[in-house]
Protein backbone atom coordinates (compact mmCIF):
# COMPACT_ATOMS: atom_id res chain seq x y z
CA UNK A 1 0.00 0.00 0.00
CA UNK A 2 0.67 3.92 -0.18
CA UNK A 3 0.59 5.03 3.00
CA UNK A 4 0.51 9.14 3.21
CA UNK A 5 1.90 10.00 6.94
CA UNK A 6 1.51 13.45 8.02
CA UNK A 7 3.59 13.64 11.19
CA UNK A 8 5.11 16.36 12.49
CA UNK A 9 7.34 14.56 15.19
CA UNK A 10 10.33 13.24 13.84
CA UNK A 11 11.36 10.20 16.08
CA UNK A 12 7.56 9.07 16.26
CA UNK A 13 7.45 9.78 12.67
CA UNK A 14 10.61 7.65 11.82
CA UNK A 15 9.77 5.09 13.99
CA UNK A 16 6.33 4.94 12.12
CA UNK A 17 7.86 5.18 8.89
CA UNK A 18 9.92 1.69 9.94
CA UNK A 19 7.68 -0.30 10.44
CA UNK A 20 4.93 0.48 8.31
CA UNK A 21 8.24 0.08 5.35
CA UNK A 22 9.27 -3.86 7.26
CA UNK A 23 5.57 -4.38 6.66
CA UNK A 24 5.59 -4.18 2.85
CA UNK A 25 4.35 -0.40 2.50
CA UNK A 26 5.48 2.78 0.70
CA UNK A 27 5.22 5.52 2.86
CA UNK A 28 5.41 9.11 1.78
CA UNK A 29 6.09 11.62 5.00
CA UNK A 30 5.22 15.35 5.40
CA UNK A 31 5.69 17.38 8.62
CA UNK A 32 3.81 20.62 7.63
CA UNK A 33 0.28 20.24 7.77
CA UNK A 34 -0.20 22.64 4.78
CA UNK A 35 2.16 20.91 2.76
CA UNK A 36 0.59 17.32 4.02
CA UNK A 37 -3.02 19.02 2.65
CA UNK A 38 -1.25 19.77 -1.03
CA UNK A 39 -0.20 16.02 -1.31
CA UNK A 40 -3.74 14.85 0.40
CA UNK A 41 -5.70 16.40 -2.42
CA UNK A 42 -3.25 14.34 -5.17
CA UNK A 43 -6.00 11.09 -3.85
CA UNK A 44 -3.02 8.84 -4.81
CA UNK A 45 -2.87 6.96 -1.38
CA UNK A 46 -4.63 3.80 -0.33
CA UNK A 47 -4.39 5.27 3.83
CA UNK A 48 -3.62 8.53 5.16
CA UNK A 49 -2.38 8.56 8.88
CA UNK A 50 -2.89 12.29 10.00
CA UNK A 51 -1.77 14.12 13.53
CA UNK A 52 -4.28 15.95 15.12
CA UNK A 53 -1.72 18.86 16.12
CA UNK A 54 0.45 19.75 13.52
CA UNK A 55 2.20 23.14 12.49
CA UNK A 56 0.72 24.90 9.52
CA UNK A 57 -2.72 23.26 10.03
CA UNK A 58 -3.87 20.74 11.82
CA UNK A 59 -5.20 17.29 11.51
CA UNK A 60 -8.66 18.05 12.30
CA UNK A 61 -8.89 20.98 9.60
CA UNK A 62 -6.55 18.69 7.00
CA UNK A 63 -9.91 16.06 6.69
CA UNK A 64 -12.53 18.19 7.02
CA UNK A 65 -11.32 20.28 4.06
CA UNK A 66 -10.46 16.74 2.49
CA UNK A 67 -14.19 15.69 3.16
CA UNK A 68 -15.29 18.77 1.40
CA UNK A 69 -13.45 18.36 -1.67
CA UNK A 70 -14.33 14.90 -2.23
CA UNK A 71 -11.22 12.91 -1.33
CA UNK A 72 -12.42 9.41 0.00
CA UNK A 73 -8.81 8.18 0.70
CA UNK A 74 -9.22 6.32 4.61
CA UNK A 75 -7.83 8.34 7.29
CA UNK A 76 -6.54 6.61 10.83
CA UNK A 77 -6.21 10.07 13.19
CA UNK A 78 -3.52 10.24 15.81
CA UNK A 79 -3.68 12.13 18.95
CA UNK A 80 -2.52 12.77 22.06
CA UNK A 81 -6.00 13.35 22.97
CA UNK A 82 -7.75 10.59 24.20
CA UNK A 83 -11.25 11.60 25.34
CA UNK A 84 -14.33 10.91 23.97
CA UNK A 85 -15.40 14.41 22.79
CA UNK A 86 -11.85 13.88 21.42
CA UNK A 87 -13.05 11.23 19.60
CA UNK A 88 -15.74 11.82 18.10
CA UNK A 89 -14.58 15.39 16.82
CA UNK A 90 -12.14 13.45 15.08
CA UNK A 91 -14.49 10.51 13.03
CA UNK A 92 -16.98 13.56 12.52
CA UNK A 93 -14.45 15.43 10.67
CA UNK A 94 -14.42 12.52 8.54
CA UNK A 95 -11.85 10.54 10.45
CA UNK A 96 -12.40 6.94 9.91
CA UNK A 97 -10.69 5.60 12.58
CA UNK A 98 -9.23 7.37 15.28
CA UNK A 99 -5.93 6.23 17.59
CA UNK A 100 -4.70 7.93 21.10
CA UNK A 101 -0.81 8.02 21.60
CA UNK A 102 0.89 6.49 22.98
CA UNK A 103 -0.35 3.34 21.22
CA UNK A 104 1.35 -0.10 20.07
CA UNK A 105 2.89 -0.62 16.76
CA UNK A 106 0.97 -3.93 16.23
CA UNK A 107 -2.47 -2.08 16.45
CA UNK A 108 -1.78 0.73 14.24
CA UNK A 109 -0.46 -1.75 11.86
CA UNK A 110 -3.72 -3.74 12.13
CA UNK A 111 -6.28 -0.45 11.87
CA UNK A 112 -4.07 0.68 9.01
CA UNK A 113 -4.57 -2.98 7.36
CA UNK A 114 -8.32 -2.64 8.25
CA UNK A 115 -8.96 0.63 7.03
CA UNK A 116 -7.29 -0.70 3.18
CA UNK A 117 -9.54 -3.90 3.45
CA UNK A 118 -12.93 -1.27 3.33
CA UNK A 119 -15.24 -0.88 0.18
CA UNK A 120 -14.77 2.39 -1.79
CA UNK A 121 -18.17 4.52 -1.24
CA UNK A 122 -20.96 4.09 -3.26
CA UNK A 123 -21.62 6.90 -5.08
CA UNK A 124 -25.48 7.69 -4.48
CA UNK A 125 -27.15 8.35 -7.88
CA UNK A 126 -28.62 11.75 -8.52
CA UNK A 127 -30.34 10.88 -11.43
CA UNK A 128 -32.38 8.10 -12.59
CA UNK A 129 -33.54 8.16 -16.46
CA UNK A 130 -35.43 5.42 -18.15
CA UNK A 131 -36.60 6.47 -21.76
CA UNK A 132 -37.52 9.87 -21.56
CA UNK A 133 -38.70 9.89 -18.40
CA UNK A 134 -36.16 11.63 -15.95
CA UNK A 135 -36.04 11.72 -12.30
CA UNK A 136 -33.81 14.31 -10.63
CA UNK A 137 -32.73 13.76 -7.14
CA UNK A 138 -31.08 16.99 -6.39
CA UNK A 139 -33.68 19.02 -7.75
CA UNK A 140 -36.83 16.98 -6.58
CA UNK A 141 -37.96 16.89 -10.10
CA UNK A 142 -39.93 14.61 -12.56
CA UNK A 143 -40.30 15.16 -16.34
CA UNK A 144 -41.00 13.04 -18.89
CA UNK A 145 -40.39 14.43 -23.00
CA UNK A 146 -39.05 17.78 -20.76
CA UNK A 147 -42.52 18.10 -19.77
CA UNK A 148 -42.54 18.54 -16.06
CA UNK A 149 -44.76 16.11 -13.66
CA UNK A 150 -46.46 16.98 -10.35
CA UNK A 151 -46.08 14.52 -8.26
CA UNK A 152 -47.20 14.10 -4.49
CA UNK A 153 -44.56 12.73 -2.22
CA UNK A 154 -45.88 9.26 -2.10
CA UNK A 155 -45.98 9.07 -5.26
CA UNK A 156 -42.37 10.67 -5.67
CA UNK A 157 -40.85 7.94 -3.31
CA UNK A 158 -42.85 5.40 -5.44
CA UNK A 159 -41.47 6.50 -8.43
CA UNK A 160 -38.28 6.69 -7.06
CA UNK A 161 -37.53 3.60 -5.97
CA UNK A 162 -39.07 2.06 -9.27
CA UNK A 163 -36.66 3.69 -11.10
CA UNK A 164 -33.41 2.98 -8.93
CA UNK A 165 -34.93 -1.02 -9.70
CA UNK A 166 -35.72 -0.32 -13.53
CA UNK A 167 -35.72 -3.11 -15.11
CA UNK A 168 -36.38 -5.36 -12.07
CA UNK A 169 -39.16 -6.99 -10.78
CA UNK A 170 -40.29 -5.29 -7.68
CA UNK A 171 -42.98 -6.49 -5.00
CA UNK A 172 -45.52 -5.24 -3.32
CA UNK A 173 -43.27 -6.22 0.11
CA UNK A 174 -40.45 -4.20 -1.39
CA UNK A 175 -42.65 -1.23 -2.05
CA UNK A 176 -44.27 -1.63 1.59
CA UNK A 177 -40.97 -2.49 3.19
CA UNK A 178 -39.01 0.71 1.12
CA UNK A 179 -41.43 3.24 0.14
CA UNK A 180 -43.92 3.24 3.09
CA UNK A 181 -40.78 2.08 6.18
CA UNK A 182 -43.36 -0.42 8.04
CA UNK A 183 -45.04 -3.59 7.20
CA UNK A 184 -49.09 -3.23 5.64
CA UNK A 185 -51.43 -6.22 5.36
CA UNK A 186 -49.87 -7.43 2.05
CA UNK A 187 -53.37 -7.41 0.44
CA UNK A 188 -54.26 -3.85 0.99
CA UNK A 189 -54.58 -1.53 -1.86
CA UNK A 190 -52.77 1.11 -1.03
CA UNK A 191 -49.94 -0.12 -3.20
CA UNK A 192 -52.53 -0.19 -6.29
CA UNK A 193 -54.07 3.45 -5.68
CA UNK A 194 -50.83 4.70 -5.49
CA UNK A 195 -49.75 2.69 -8.91
CA UNK A 196 -53.10 3.67 -10.31
CA UNK A 197 -52.08 7.20 -9.72
CA UNK A 198 -48.34 8.04 -10.69
CA UNK A 199 -49.48 5.83 -14.14
CA UNK A 200 -51.89 8.12 -14.94
CA UNK A 201 -49.17 11.13 -14.21
CA UNK A 202 -46.17 9.24 -16.02
CA UNK A 203 -47.61 7.65 -18.75
CA UNK A 204 -51.34 9.10 -19.64
CA UNK A 205 -50.42 11.10 -23.16
CA UNK A 206 -47.79 9.22 -24.31
CA UNK A 207 -47.36 6.53 -26.78
CA UNK A 208 -45.23 3.98 -24.77
CA UNK A 209 -45.89 3.03 -20.99
CA UNK A 210 -43.13 2.65 -19.08
CA UNK A 211 -44.87 1.78 -15.83
CA UNK A 212 -45.92 -2.12 -16.17
CA UNK A 213 -47.88 -4.26 -13.57
CA UNK A 214 -46.21 -8.09 -13.44
CA UNK A 215 -49.22 -9.84 -12.72
CA UNK A 216 -48.77 -12.25 -9.82
CA UNK A 217 -45.23 -10.48 -9.32
CA UNK A 218 -44.90 -7.13 -8.87
CA UNK A 219 -44.35 -3.75 -10.92
CA UNK A 220 -41.61 -2.50 -13.01
CA UNK A 221 -40.29 0.48 -14.81
CA UNK A 222 -38.78 -0.01 -18.30
CA UNK A 223 -38.92 0.79 -21.81
CA UNK A 224 -40.44 -2.74 -22.37
CA UNK A 225 -42.62 -5.08 -20.46
CA UNK A 226 -42.00 -8.30 -18.88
Amino acid sequence: MRILIIEDDETAAGYLIRALKEAGHVCDLYGDGADGLEAARSDDFDVMIIDRMLPGRDGISIIETLRREGVKTPVLVLSALGGVDDRVTGLRAGGDDYLTKPYAMSELLARVEALARRPAPEEAETRYVVGDLVLDRLAHKVTRGGEPIVLQPREYRLLEYLMKHAGQVVTRTMLLENVWDYHFDPQTNVIDVHISRLRAKIDKGFDRPLLHTVRGAGYMVGETGP
